[in-house]
């Protein structure tokens, strides 16, 4: 059966796929000194083959038509050391960075991180905000879609520098250090967050660029991450934070399904998302239609859900309401007690055509390899779709049209380090930090993103989240967009531009 992780790019692992570490031979000593220096040159050339040099960072000129005027840009593959206690070297960080030439100090400065955890930032530098993209993430898409990378209108390039990284295990970047070294010191959610945090100020003082207003993007469990780097940067390292922009962000581990037995709040943060795809198949998605549903889910659902079997007209109402909502078999809805979890929801929703929906976007589907299974059996649409043309267009832009030349591996997403992380306590949540971040800064604003479709991170855990916080200028330094679409709802052009235009009133407020 799938997994279900919530909080991360991908949130479902292949059930085939398991960890495993490679660890270098240690060869004994040898006392003569002859034989230790042989014993050392070999050694050598296994770490050598291991990790072969990086090549040293690569630039080009570039342009794209952005905003309806073409833009010209330098566009830079680099890296950056990340160096334990000790000045040590354990891990290189690959980074792109895009940057309009003469901006002076004035000119913003974002720094965009993915989720997984496991996934590269090429999610929101090919398909959101970089100057480049490639299609993917919508119906139709599939992985032999040309990696062809086109013109990004939707860009923020024409009012912001952009810098996308990859933490260690993603993308080009890696750790030096052996598999138990690695997971203490990248592979958890403390010390991502601080090494992260360091890469930061690392790349603001290799470029001068410092006195730059600084931004921060993070998509899903980027969502997770950039939170708690803005407060890092602020308290720990010295950087002060103009602004974070959360897409599709994994906010709050506790409210997931399962989290606990007898709390409403995983039925009331799924049942929005599939109410608005169930409506986008009707052709009645609007934001009013929305806001009758997010009322009645924060009223009458969660009195009828916490009634149980006391009331049984309570039950019936919620069995009735959540059928109509949905469009399932009221029969199937009758058995779950109103309860519909999103896993069942996506098998079912589509299974007249023989198809199975995306928790990144159910109304995006792909036929069920095996209908008859009592258990799904295969890996999530978008998912599976997507991992080619976004590798092929990444790997090509790097090696082929910046030149930056290297046989090392790219991982778009590594099912090894998503197994491998260290995921804290389940009420371990950003929240405090970023409730501690704008309360250390009033100038700081924050934008959260969401697609109204998304089952992997719904929308309605961030309205819960932010309706919660305390009032010290909330209502106009915090603010909660959502778009048509799903965890990627920028793959769609009418969506990007709408996010684009959201942000740069954040940027310019």
């Amino acid at each position: 059966m799938w997994q279900h992780i919530i909080g991360g790019i991908f949130l479902q692992l292949k059930p085939l796929f398991a960890a495993f570490a490679i660890a270098l031979a240690a060869t004994p000593a040898i006392a003569q000194d002859k034989q230790v220096t042989t014993t050392t040159s070999e050694k050598k050339s296994e770490d050598d083959s291991k990790f072969p040099p990086l090549p040293d960072d690569k630039s080009i000129d570039q342009s794209a038509n952005i905003g309806g005027r073409t833009i010209r840009y330098k566009a830079t593959v680099g890296t950056i050391s990340v160096r334990d206690d000790k000045g040590k070297e354990i891990g290189q960080v690959v980074y792109t960075a895009y940057t309009v030439p003469g901006g002076g100090t004035d000119r913003p400065v974002t720094f965009a991180f993915n989720g997984g955890p496991g996934a590269s930032s090429v999610y929101l530098n090919m398909g959101a905000i970089g100057p480049k993209r490639v299609q993917f993430g919508a119906q139709g898409n599939a992985p032999s879609d040309s990696p062809v990378t086109t013109d990004n209108a939707n860009s923020w390039l024409d009012f912001t520098d952009l810098v996308f990284i990859d933490p260690v295990g993603t993308g080009f970047s890696r750790s030096l250090v052996d598999p138990d070294e690695t997971k203490k010191h990248f592979y958890a959610n403390d010390p991502d967050i601080e090494y992260l945090s360091k890469v930061v100020f690392d790349w603001l003082v290799k470029e001068g660029r410092l006195r730059s207003p600084k931004y921060l993007v993070g998509e899903s469990y980027g969502g997770y991450r950039v939170p708690r780097i803005a407060y890092e940067l602020q308290s720990q390292i010295g950087v002060g934070v103009s602004g974070i922009v959360l897409v599709s962000p994994y906010l709050d581990p506790a409210s997931g399904a399962g989290s606990t037995a007898l709390s409403p709040l995983p039925w009331m943060i799924d049942l929005p998302s599939m109410a608005a795809a169930h409506m986008e198949r009707q052709g009645r998605l609007t934001p009013q239609a929305m806001q009758d549903v997010v009322a009645y889910t924060r009223g009458q659902f969660a009195t009828d859900l916490l009634q149980g079997r006391s009331d049984p007209a309570a039950v019936n109402r919620l069995v009735d309401h959540v059928t109509e909502l949905t469009g399932l078999d009221r029969d199937l809805v009758a058995k779950l007690g109103g309860r519909v979890d999103a896993g069942t929801y996506l098998r079912e929703v589509h299974r007249a055509e023989g198809k199975i929906g995306s928790v990144y976007d159910s109304n995006v589907t792909a036929y069920d390899p095996f209908p008859w299974s009592a258990e799904r059996q295969s890996n999530d649409p978008i998912l599976d779709a997507l991992i080619a043309p976004t590798t092929s267009a990444m790997v090509d832009f790097v090696t082929r049209t910046v030149g930056w030349k290297t046989t090392a591996r790219y991982h778009a997403l590594s099912y090894e380090v998503n197994q491998a992380w260290d995921r804290g306590k389940p009420d371990d949540t950003p929240v405090q930090d970023l409730r501690k971040a704008i309360a250390n800064d009033p100038n700081m604003a924050v934008m959260i993103a969401h697609g109204w479709d998304d089952l992997s991170c719904p929308f309605m855990a961030s309205r819960l989240i932010v309706d919660q916080m305390p009032d010290f200028g909330m209502a106009d330094r915090v603010k909660l967009d959502v778009y048509p679409g799903g965890h990627m709802f920028y793959s769609r052009s009418d969506s990007g531009a709408s996010f684009k235009a959201d942000a740069r009133a954040l940027f310019h407020r």
